[in-house]
């Protein structure tokens, strides 16, 4: 019986120096690049111990060839408007991420790997898909419930300070306090991970650029909400979406800068009329009457009903 368990305690040694070095891989990308990271890095991985650790495949559940038993990461395929996906994860009532089953067999060694994660309370890397080519990493989250009538399972994301450097104990799905926790914690991320799809989808599809002054700078760009979130038609859906540079979407948020139902800029009033150098002269007076840029495809054009509603909201405001 002992060398059973003695590779027992080797393979979870293992698993878990290779889930701790795949969440520094991460943080150290995001540190380079940015939250949102491309397909190419996250599929080409990272070395561990001269052997490569990619952390996605082509299937959503996805184990790389070092580790013994359980997966590593599970993928959300971004969303593409107008484009059904082939599964539809989402956001459950109770607070918590539902995520699918690899087809309808309980029994494929995917879904059966997740059962694994989900009993032992392994941590998971979640890669949620905002365009197509590029996701953003939320770790370490948890299989927390198996709901097979549903064909999904239930995921809860983990503050991520609790697993730095060990993968020591943290409290089980039954506990209250912990439970609590993580619903609000996956709560927020769920949030930031809307917010960071739809300045991608936005900036995307108005090709890298402001819809005003046509900057091209990514880093300088923001995706403004034409009706605002808290708006109940404010959904973050491309078409009530502007890629904005932070000037004019500073403006356009205060009411300096409206844009008409026609697309066309209207500055307010009073700044037209005052002189206070050339940052204004050209920044903001200088595109009065101008026409914005708008995505090629009909479907991510601004909508002309939200636009008119903003632009009441700013003559008001004026």
């Amino acid at each position: 019986m002992t060398e059973p368990n003695r590779f027992s305690t080797q393979a979870t040694d293992l698993d878990q120096r290779v889930r701790l070095a795949a969440f520094a891989f991460l943080k150290e990308q995001q540190a380079l690049s940015g939250d949102v990271l491309r397909r190419d890095v996250l599929s080409r991985g990272f070395l561990f111990e001269q052997q490569r650790v990619p952390l996605m495949g082509p299937q959503g559940i996805f184990k790389p060839a070092i580790l013994p038993e359980m997966p590593l990461t599970i993928t959300t395929v971004p969303i593409v408007e107008g484009i059904s996906r082939p599964y539809e994860d989402e956001v459950g009532s109770d607070g918590l991420l539902r995520y699918r089953y690899r087809g309808t067999d309980l029994r494929h060694r995917d879904n059966v790997g997740l059962r694994v994660a989900m009993a032992r309370q392994t941590p998971l890397i979640y890669l949620y898909g905002v365009v197509p080519g590029e996701y953003l990493p939320i770790w370490p989250v948890f299989v927390v419930r198996d709901e097979p009538d549903d064909l999904s399972f239930s995921v809860a994301v983990e503050h991520e300070g609790l697993f730095e450097g060990s993968l020591r104990e943290h409290g089980s799905p039954q506990d209250p306090l912990a439970d609590a926790t993580r619903k609000y914690v996956t709560r927020l991320v769920t949030q930031r991970m809307h917010q960071v799809a739809f300045r991608q989808r936005v900036i995307s599809a108005y090709r890298e650029r402001c819809a005003v002054c046509r900057l091209r700078h990514r880093e300088l760009l923001d995706a403004a909400h034409i009706l605002p979130d808290t708006h109940p038609r404010g959904e973050p859906v491309v078409s009530n979406g502007l890629a904005l540079c932070k000037l004019h979407h500073a403006a356009f948020d205060s009411y300096i800068l409206g844009v008409r139902p026609d697309l066309t800029v209207e500055i307010r009033i009073d700044i037209l009329r005052e002189g206070d150098g050339p940052m204004l002269l050209h920044g903001l007076q200088g595109f009065q009457g101008a026409r914005i840029g708008i995505p090629g495809a009909p479907r991510l054009r601004p909508n002309r009903e939200f636009l008119a509603e903003r632009f009441e909201a700013f003559k008001k405001a004026g």
